[in-house]
């Protein structure tokens, strides 16, 4: 479960982490769209991950999170066959279905296991 901490609202009631640097690059690639999981992309130090949206053909939210697992930029509407370079940096990228991110807010924090 994905699960915001400040507003006590649960996000999605599942999720999967891409850690292996093949999960990473191929995110969700060619998957079915998503309505109530996520993938938690976890890095080993914080920096701005650029986005692609390269073969994935449904928009998504995504949220972006510092070590305390804090929002410090979300990217809403993420479109199919577009980039997006984030202004900060991040430690943990949360792909969301759409609409999925509209409670939440930068700074707010997030709960996943």
């Amino acid at each position: 479960m994905i699960f915001n901490k400040t507003n006590k609202t649960c996000i999605v009631k599942k999720h999967r982490f891409c850690d292996s640097v093949a999960s990473k690059a191929l995110g969700l690639m060619f998957s079915r769209k998503i309505t109530d999981s996520g993938l938690v992309f976890r890095f080993s130090r914080e920096s701005k991950q650029a986005l692609h949206m390269f073969f994935v053909f449904y928009p998504i939210d995504v949220l972006f999170l510092d070590r305390e697992k804090r929002i410090v930029e979300i990217k809403r509407h993420f479109r199919p066959f577009t980039v997006y370079l984030p202004k900060k940096k991040s430690v943990f990228i949360i792909e969301l279905p759409d609409g999925k991110a509209k409670d939440c807010c930068v700074r707010d924090n997030i709960i996943f296991k």
